[in-house]
């Protein structure tokens, strides 16, 4: 990792310090993606078996995985894990549960009463990578929200085979429909609906970068997504009280997740950062994953800052998707943290906790988007609806406000729609 000094630095090498590192399409992953698209809209059900064949190696001749399948993997899971699945499923429940809106019912003035209402988005697909590293944890991070927001139908789409924990978690969520489908195919599938597959108006879930532009291209059609997705990243606030040990296995725990991850180090300590570095190497040796954590690293920083107010200055410009303090009284920094996914404070609050079982939502927006979005919540499996109904006193004494500002605007068909109703009033 690289070692800088902030105050040392010009603007622009500031800039540049607090780059990503450069997130391409590439026009043959894009044509790629075009070809599924347009395979899926015009053969349905035979592009998902020809497409699986093709990418996942797999002959099926069913794309609905049927409930005996899914009950019969409750036996194959260990009692640890099974047990380890349901504490972090009560936990996550619990938190977003909390979320549950209070419906707002006022009167403006008097015989002007405005509402807000929150309906449950009736069709949800939820999209969970397989591979070498079934995401099983994510399935509880969109599950158990879109089941408490009261989704009426929630799919689930995940390359075949399908792990056994990924059916079983599914199982304990309440999905009843599930699909042997992966990839980019699934997100068209989901979004334009085939014979089998059932069409879903929002698609929640991370993915490769075949899936991450099938989700940028059916919002163009019509289908909400989650968020924008991006490589993961973390960034970590440390004084001379952290534990270079600690912010290594940190930092390494989002490297490992891809080439094109980055971790950040921010502190005020420079003898900590050059501590934390050997932990890193120390570290790093006895991971399965170090060539990838490796390549991270190589576009990853370290950062000496003068003060713990600069140190949040920078972390806020950065805007993680992760954010650890590791600070002598974390909390009392909260206040100042404008611009991260998800927040880790204290010296026992690692990621990993929140990636599995504390309660919270993995799902976060990455790539700097925490400036502008959401961690994903209760609040977006569903939508908000604003009610208004005036008393016919309410509406009088609110007419000649209207009727002056629709004129002001020279929309005479609005004032009139007041004026209309008034005269009448006026008239009994």
């Amino acid at each position: 990792m690289q070692t800088l000094i902030w105050n040392n630095l010009t603007q622009e090498e500031k800039r540049q310090a607090l780059a990503r590192p450069a997130q391409e399409i590439g026009e043959s992953i894009k044509q790629a993606v075009d070809a599924i698209r347009e395979n899926v809209a015009q053969n349905g059900d035979n592009a998902l078996f020809e497409l699986c064949e093709k990418f996942d190696k797999v002959k099926l001749t069913s794309l609905v995985v049927s409930p005996e399948e899914i009950v019969a993997v409750s036996a194959r899971i260990s009692p640890a894990l099974a047990q380890a699945i349901q504490q972090a499923k009560a936990n996550i429940e619990a938190f977003h549960k909390a979320q549950q809106n209070q419906e707002i019912d006022i009167e403006t003035q008097a015989g002007v009463r405005c509402q807000v209402v929150t309906r449950p988005i009736p069709r949800v697909g939820l999209y969970i990578p397989g591979g070498s590293a079934p995401l099983f944890s994510t399935v509880l991070m969109l599950a158990i929200p879109a089941k408490i927001a009261g989704c009426k139908k929630i799919v689930l789409c995940s390359p075949p085979p399908i792990a056994d924990e990924i059916l079983y978690t599914a199982q304990l969520c309440g999905v009843e429909t599930i699909y042997a489908v992966g990839g980019a195919q699934a997100i068209f599938a989901m979004a334009q609906g085939t014979e089998t597959v059932a069409k879903v108006d929002k698609i929640f879930g991370p993915g490769n970068a075949f899936v991450t532009e099938a989700k940028r291209q059916v919002v163009q059609s019509g289908t909400a997504i989650d968020m924008p997705a991006g490589p993961s990243e973390v960034l970590v606030i440390a004084d001379e009280a952290a534990d270079p040990e600690f912010i290594a296995s940190d930092l390494l725990s989002q490297a490992e997740h891809g080439a094109d991850s980055q971790v950040i180090l921010v502190t005020t300590n420079g003898q900590l950062a050059a501590q934390t570095e050997q932990a890193i190497a120390r570290q790093l040796a006895r991971l399965p994953r170090a060539e990838t954590a490796n390549k991270a690293l190589g576009h990853s920083r370290i950062f000496i800052a003068e003060s713990l107010a600069q140190a949040v200055a920078i972390s806020n410009e950065y805007a993680p998707e992760h954010l650890i303090v590791q600070t002598q009284n974390a909390r009392a920094l909260l206040p100042e943290l404008d611009n991260a996914g998800s927040i880790f404070l204290g010296a026992y609050s690692p990621e990993s906790m929140g990636d599995y079982a504390s309660g919270t939502n993995h799902v976060l927006p990455t790539y700097g988007y925490t400036k502008t979005y959401s961690s994903l919540g209760l609040a977006d499996f569903s939508k908000r609806m604003t009610v208004q109904e005036l008393s016919p006193e309410g509406f009088k004494n609110l007419a000649k406000t209207v009727e002056v500002m629709a004129e002001a605007e020279q929309l005479d068909a609005h004032k009139q729609a007041v004026s209309i109703r008034l005269a009448k009033l006026n008239a009994q």
